[in-house]
C-alpha cells in the first residue's frame, strides 16, 4: 500500500479520488446499457456499495462488473484469469492507461468506459448515485427507489456523518500512527454507533421503512465490523453485537439477496489481515468470532 502518502501528523487522510467526471445523459459519458464495466472487490466496503445497489436495481444486464482477487501485490489488485474485457492483468494497468503519470493508489470500485477506453470514475460515493439515478430508465420492476428527491437533503446529510465516524472513521482508527489520533478517531466511532443505535431503536431503517442510499452505505462497515474492525483496526470498545438495534438491522439487510450475495466474510478477512501488513506484519488470519449472521 502507498499509505505513507496518506500521513499526516499521525493521522491517516485518505487520498481524494482522481477520476470524477459524471456518467450522465447529454455528457461526454452517456448512460448506455452495455458501455460501463465496474471494477469491485467482495473484501472492499468502498466497492460493496456498487455492487449491493447494482443488484438491488436489477442492473446485472446492464452494467457488467469484474472481481479482482481480495489478496494486492506490490502491483495492486489482481484480476483472476485477466479482465475479459480489457484483457489486462491488474487494475493498475487501467489507471496508467488513463493516466499515464499517475501515482496513487489503484483503488475500487471504478468504472471503465468500454466505449471510450478509459476510467471514467473512482468516485465511490457517486457511482452508487449515478446507478441509482443515471441508470433508472434501466432498474427491474419493483426497484426500491434507493435516493428519493423529497428525502435527499436529509439522506446526504446522515451520509456525511455515517462517512466520517464510521466508514472512514474505522480506518482513522486503524490507521493512525500516534496514541492522540487513534484516541480521536475511536472515540468518533463509538460515538457514531451510539447515535446510529439511538436512530434504530424506533425505526427499521435509518430514513423510515424504506431502503435508502444511506443503509446501502452504512451496512458494509458494520458486516466487517466484529470480523475485522475490532480487533484489526483495535476498534474494540465494543462489538457490533453488543448493539441490540444495530445488530437486528444489520441481520434484516443480510437477509436481503443483495446483500447478503455480496458479503464474503472469508475474501474480507483474507484482505483486510493479509494484505494491510502496516497493521498485521505477520500476515496470520484469525479465526472467529463466531457469529450468526442468520439468526432470527
Amino acid at each position: 500500500m502507498k499509505l505513507e502518502k496518506e500521513i499526516s501528523g499521525g493521522r491517516f487522510e485518505r487520498q481524494p479520488n482522481r477520476f470524477t467526471t459524471r456518467i450522465e445523459a447529454g455528457g461526454e459519458h452517456p448512460p448506455e446499457p452495455g458501455r460501463y464495466q465496474i471494477y469491485a472487490s467482495y473484501a472492499c466496503p468502498w466497492a460493496h456499495r456498487s455492487l449491493i445497489v447494482r443488484e438491488l436495481l436489477g442492473l446485472r444486464e446492464v452494467v457488467g462488473v469484474t472481481i479482482v482477487d481480495p489478496i494486492r501485490d506490490e502491483k495492486g489488485w489482481r484480476i483472476p484469469g485477466g479482465d475479459p474485457v480489457t484483457g489486462v492483468e491488474y487494475l493498475s494497468e487501467l489507471y496508467l492507461a488513463t493516466d499515464p503519470g499517475y501515482e496513487g493508489r489503484y483503488t475500487v470500485p471504478c468504472v471503465w468506459d468500454v466505449t471510450a477506453g478509459r476510467l471514467v470514475t473512482n468516485d465511490y460515493p457517486q457511482i452508487t448515485l449515478t446507478l441509482e439515478t443515471a441508470f433508472a430508465p434501466w432498474h427491474a420492476e419493483g426497484a426500491p427507489d434507493l435516493y428519493p428527491e423529497e428525502l435527499r437533503e436529509e439522506i446526504d446529510a446522515l451520509n456525511e456523518v455515517i462517512f466520517r465516524g464510521l466508514n472512514n472513521g474505522v480506518y482513522r482508527a486503524g490507521f493512525a500512527r500516534s496514541q492522540e489520533a487513534y484516541d480521536e478517531a475511536v472515540t468518533e466511532v463509538f460515538a457514531t454507533l451510539d447515535l446510529l443505535e439511538e436512530r434504530l431503536s424506533d425505526r427499521r431503517r435509518l430514513h423510515g421503512d424504506a431502503l435508502t442510499e444511506s443503509d446501502v452505505r452504512l451496512y458494509p462497515t458494520l458486516a466487517r465490523f466484529d470480523a475485522v474492525y475490532n480487533s484489526h483496526f483495535k476498534c474494540a470498545v465494543r462489538r457490533l453485537t453488543d448493539y441490540p438495534a444495530l445488530w437486528t438491522y444489520a441481520r434484516e439487510l443480510y437477509a436481503i439477496p443483495a446483500f447478503r450475495d455480496t458479503t464474503d466474510f472469508d475474501q474480507i478477512k483474507r484482505h483486510y489481515f493479509v494484505t494491510q501488513t502496516n497493521v498485521n506484519p505477520t500476515g496470520i488470519v484469525p479465526r472467529g468470532p463466531e457469529i450468526d449472521w442468520t439468526a432470527p
